[in-house]
C-alpha cells in the first residue's frame, strides 16, 4: 500500500514509519524537520511541511495514496490545540485528493472507561487524568469529532498510557469502546496495531480501544487473556 504519515517524527509516528516499511508499504513521511528522522529506505519518501492545519500541502500528499496515518500529538499540557486543526485540514485534503481511509491515535480518557474497568480506575485514575490534562483529551475529542463529521473511512485508535519499552508482538483490542486499564502499552505494539487494523473494514467510522495483553495467573504462571 501507499502510506501517508503524518507526525513522522515523533515518539511513535517513527515506530509506525519503520513498521510500514518492513511489511512492504510505500511511505511518505509528512516532518517539519527531516534531521530528526531516523528511519531510511528504499520505499520511503520525505516531505516538508510546516503547518499540518493548511490542508493544500497536505493534499499532495493524499493524492494517489492509499491511507493517511496520522501520529501527531503534544508532549506537553500545555501545548496548544493541534489535533482537531490538523485533522480538520486533514479531512479537506483527502476529500480533495480523493481518498478515504484514516486511521488516527486519540486517547483512551477521551471515551468512557470500559464495561469491564476496574472500579479504582472508574472513581479515581480516569476522573484524575482527564482534569490533568484536560485541553489534550479536549483536542482528542474535537478530532473524533471532526472525523465523525467527515466522510472518510476513520479509525481513532485510543490507547491509554504508553511506553517507549521494546515490543512485546501483542496487545489488545476492542472496536467501539475501550480496553480496561490493565497496564502500559509500548508504542511499539500501538504500531503494531495500527498496521493491523489499517485494512479491517469492521474498524470504519470507529474508535477502537488499545491496550496490552491482559495477564492471569494459571498453575503454570501467566496466561494471556
Amino acid at each position: 500500500m501507499r502510506l501517508t504519515v503524518l507526525g513522522a517524527t515523533g515518539a511513535t509516528g517513527r515506530l509506525v514509519v519503520r513498521r510500514a516499511l518492513d511489511e512492504g508499504h510505500h511511505v511518505t513521511a509528512v516532518v517539519r524537520d527531516p534531521a530528526r528522522l531516523p528511519v531510511t529506505g528504499e520505499a520511503l519518501d520525505v516531505a516538508t511541511v510546516g503547518d499540518v492545519t493548511d490542508p493544500e500541502p497536505l493534499a499532495e500528499l493524499c493524492r494517489d495514496r492509499d491511507a493517511v496515518l496520522s501520529c501527531l500529538g503534544t508532549t506537553t499540557r500545555r501545548a496548544p490545540a493541534v489535533l482537531a486543526p490538523a485533522t480538520h485540514a486533514l479531512v479537506r485534503a483527502a476529500q480533495a485528493a480523493g481518498m478515504t481511509r484514516a486511521l488516527v491515535i486519540s486517547a483512551a480518557p477521551v471515551g468512557p472507561p470500559a464495561p469491564d474497568e476496574g472500579l479504582p480506575a472508574r472513581r479515581i485514575v480516569f476522573p484524575l487524568v482527564r482534569a490533568v490534562f484536560r485541553d489534550v483529551y479536549a483536542d482528542s475529542a474535537a478530532m473524533e469529532e471532526e472525523l465523525a463529521r467527515s466522510p472518510l473511512d476513520w479509525t481513532a485508535l485510543r490507547p491509554g498510557r504508553l511506553t517507549n519499552t521494546p515490543a512485546t508482538g501483542h496487545y489488545h483490542h476492542r472496536i467501539g469502546t475501550n480496553v480496561p486499564t490493565t497496564g502500559s502499552l509500548p508504542r511499539a505494539d500501538l504500531a503494531h496495531a495500527m498496521l493491523d487494523l489499517l485494512p479491517q473494514e469492521a474498524t470504519w467510522r470507529q474508535v477502537v480501544g488499545v491496550g496490552p495483553v491482559r495477564r492471569r495467573k494459571g498453575r503454570h504462571g501467566e496466561l494471556g487473556a
